[in-house]
Order: C-alpha cells, then sequence, then structure tokens
C-alpha cells in the first residue's frame, strides 16, 4: 500500500466537522419537537378548556326558550382543526332542559355534576369516546340553571397536534437549508487550511525555503511559525552535517595522501625511515576513522537507548585521567586532575560524558609539545556545574581572551565533543585560561 493509497482513506477533516455538527444539529432540532409537541398540546389544552368555560358562561347569560329538535351531532371530521365542536346539556331546576347532542344518558349525566373541569368516557359500538367536561351554576336571576359543556378529548388532541406540527413543519423545512450551508461554509472555512497543508507539502526544507508568515488568519501565526522553526532546525542540521563532511574530507585528504606518496616512495626506497612514515599516516587515518565510529555511536546512545543517571563528574575525569597516564608520560605531559571536596553530580548519559572529556584530553595530548602542563578541572558553583581541560602548550591557534564558541577547522575530536555537548545540553567553549594556562575548553551546564 503506497503511502498516497492510505493517506486517501483518511477521513477528511471537514466532513469530520460537518458529521459533528449536524449531529449537534440533529440533537437541537429534536429537542424543538419535543418542546414544540408539549408547547401545542399544551396550549390546545389551555384553549379548549378555556373555550368550554366560556361557552358555559355564555349559555348561562342567555335563558333558551326551548331544546333543539334535530339535534346537531359531533362532527367526525373537520376541515379546520380550530373549529371545536361543543355539547351542551343545561338543567332547570334540576332538571335536564337541554341537551344539544342527546349524551346525557351515554356519558351518565342524567343528573347535574359537580362543578368545574372532570371527564367523561362515553361506550359506543366504535370503541370509547373520551370527553372532557365544564360543568358552571347559574348566579342571580339564573340560579336555577345549571350548564354542561362537553367536548371530544380527541379532537383537542388532533388540534395540539396541528398546533405542534405547525410550530415544527419550519424546522423541517429549515434542516436541509442549515446542512447545505454548512457543508458549504464548512468547505470554504476549511481552504485556508487546505492551502497551508499543499504550500507545506511543496516545502522544500533543505533548500532553504520557508513559508510565508503572512496570513489572513491569526490561528495560523503559530503554526506557520513553528513549521518555519522546523525548517530553520533542519537547514542548520543541514549545514552542519555539510561542514562535517567537509572537515572530514579534509582530514582524511592529508593522511590518505601521505600514505599514496610514502607507499609509492617506499617501492623505490623501503627503509625503515620510510616504513615508520607510512606506519604513522596510517595510523593517523585509522584514528580518524575511530573517531567517526565514536560520532556514530555518539549519535546512536542520544537517541536515548542509554539511561541518564546521576554521574559524579570527578570520577569520570579520574579514570580517564588514570587511562591517559602512560600516554602523557611517553609523550611528556603532565596531567593533573582538580576538584573540590563535595562531588559535582550531572544528570547524564555516562557514556557520551566519558567520550567528550576523553577527546579534549586526547586533543590536549596530541596537539601540544612536550612538556606541556595538562590540567583538568572539576567545578560547580550556584548558576552553573562544568569540567574544563586547560593546557600551557601556546599553541599558535589560541583565540583571544575573549569567549568564544568553538570555530570550525579545530580538528574532529573537537567537533565531536561539540555534537556530544548539545546531546547531553552543555556547552561547549575556548577560551585563554588564567596563567599559566594558555589554552582553555571547558563543558558548561546550566544549574
Amino acid at each position: 500500500m503506497t503511502a498516497h493509497t492510505a493517506t486517501a482513506r483518511l477521513p477528511t477533516l471537514w466532513r469530520y466537522l460537518w458529521s459533528w455538527v449536524m449531529g449537534a444539529l440533529l440533537v437541537v432540532w429534536t429537542t424543538l419537537l419535543i418542546v414544540a409537541w408539549y408547547t401545542g398540546h399544551h396550549e390546545a389544552e389551555e384553549i379548549t378548556d378555556g373555550q368550554l368555560e366560556a361557552v358555559a358562561r355564555l349559555w348561562l347569560s342567555v335563558e333558551p326558550d326551548q331544546t333543539l329538535s334535530t339535534p346537531e351531532p359531533i362532527a367526525s371530521s373537520r376541515t379546520r382543526a380550530y373549529v371545536q365542536d361543543v355539547a351542551v346539556l343545561h338543567w332547570v331546576d334540576g332538571q335536564l332542559f337541554t341537551d344539544t347532542h342527546t349524551l346525557a344518558a351515554s356519558v351518565g349525566l342524567d343528573f347535574a355534576p359537580s362543578v368545574g373541569f372532570s371527564n367523561r368516557v362515553q361506550n359506543t359500538p366504535s370503541g370509547q369516546v373520551r370527553w372532557r367536561v365544564y360543568a358552571a351554576a347559574g348566579q342571580g336571576e339564573h340560579a336555577a340553571d345549571f350548564v354542561a359543556v362537553l367536548m371530544d378529548m380527541d379532537h383537542r388532541v388532533d388540534l395540539g397536534r396541528d398546533m405542534a406540527l405547525k410550530l415544527a413543519r419550519p424546522a423541517l423545512l429549515v434542516l436541509p437549508l442549515v446542512a447545505l450551508l454548512l457543508w458549504w461554509a464548512l468547505r470554504r472555512g476549511l481552504s485556508p487550511l487546505v492551502r497551508l497543508s499543499r504550500d507545506v507539502a511543496a516545502l522544500d526544507g533543505l533548500g532553504g525555503q520557508r513559508l510565508d508568515t503572512e496570513h489572513r488568519f491569526h490561528e495560523f501565526s503559530s503554526t506557520v511559525h513553528a513549521i518555519n522553526t522546523l525548517v530553520d532546525s533542519l537547514q542548520t542540521q543541514a549545514r552542519r552535517e555539510r561542514e562535517f563532511a567537509s572537515d572530514v574530507a579534509h582530514e582524511l585528504r592529508t593522511p590518505l595522501a601521505a600514505l599514496s606518496l610514502q607507499a609509492a616512495a617506499a617501492q623505490h626506497d623501503p627503509s625503515p625511515e620510510r616504513l615508520a612514515q607510512l606506519e604513522a599516516s596510517a595510523l593517523r587515518a585509522g584514528h580518524i576513522l575511530s573517531q567517526l565510529l565514536e560520532l556514530a555511536r555518539a549519535q546512536r546512545d542520544g537517541l536515548g537507548r542509554e539511561a541518564w543517571k546521576d554521574v559524579s563528574v570527578g570520577n569520570v575525569a579520574a579514570g580517564l585521567i588514570a587511562s591517559h597516564a602512560q600516554e602523557s608520560f611517553e609523550r611528556g605531559h603532565e596531567l593533573s586532575l582538580e576538584q573540590p571536596d563535595a562531588p559535582v553530580i550531572l544528570h547524564v548519559q555516562p557514556t557520551l560524558l566519558e567520550l567528550a572529556l576523553r577527546n579534549l584530553i586526547e586533543n590536549a595530548l596530541r596537539h601540544t609539545p612536550p612538556g606541556t602542563q595538562v590540567v583538568v578541572e572539576v567545578w560547580q558553583t550556584p548558576t552553573e556545574v562544568g569540567v574544563s581541560v586547560s593546557d600551557d602548550g601556546q599553541r599558535a591557534d589560541a583565540l583571544p581572551s575573549t569567549q568564544a564558541q568553538v570555530p570550525r577547522g579545530l580538528g574532529l575530536g573537537l567537533r565531536l565533543v561539540e555534537r556530544i555537548a548539545e546531546q547531553l545540553g552543555a556547552t561547549l567553549q575556548r577560551d585563554t585560561a588564567e596563567a599559566p594556562m594558555t589554552t582553555r575548553f571547558r563543558l558548561r551546564w546550566p544549574r
């Protein structure tokens, strides 16, 4: 499976956002339907109860002189939901005087019911019919009158359903339009992100290109800044790799050229002197290759394969001085260690610390004349912890007294130490030491 195919199968961000927005919209729409349904039925109950009460009061305010000879039946189907049919039962002195729909016997109202609202059930051949009843007694000159007004409760339910649908229908009609507008808005809104992704994909990080920092939206500034920071880091790393490769080529060119010339000369004059020179050039080239292997090991261990531990810097320095004692004696150097009474502890990778300090000691032993004093010093202050290697060898390439970062061209060993220092969170500096020392390399860690 190619990377393009795997990417094509991933869900798109706009679809993901649109699905969540649509889910939220459906929840809101469902809530609106529930509220509309409840509100419609509640309002229908309020309206119909008010209508029953209004009819009862109206009936009591007049005095019908006769009953209807042909009662009007309750309509089973209505063309308008808001036209509610009611039945009226009127008693005078306890005697049923009016029954507009001949319902008294079937709903159990042969006698006047209690004042107020109540529910009644009528048994019919087609099933039970529920009735809402409001009863009221006359006052004053109508004190002998008693009225009950009835309404089919199914009609009231129909009224509530009709009102609920009228409330919810606009939301139902608007939902597809809102979904379409959200789809368009998300696609339109995410288009700057798509363009930014294309710019990142087309970016040549090692070719010196950077993303344009001028964007319409503030939220992209941090993203663009982070990408440009990463690009700058990659470009810096690439530049350092090129510089390091150049240093390696320069370091190897001299011993390899010498090997070629000395090997050709030894063919014509295989004297001990020429063979010794040939051996020295081979040893130098081997030492350079050994340093390259150490660099590869340092980079591998810098990935975290070796655990970080609390290490006594003085103990590491003492072990290295002991291991280089024979070499320093043979080269005519005086190698010593200075450290405080209290142990100086650093949280580092032990192998990397030992490798860096060993290269500094070997650099001092191999690049200074015989009789040079080499001092390894461990120190700590309230602001920093460090270890330094100083010598009084009066090197020709010594820097001025001002502090400076390690420049290029100081040998492969120092380039190796510089890389290890970065991985350990330290800084490698070269300066002129206090007299009688002339040159000092320091590894410094902030506390």
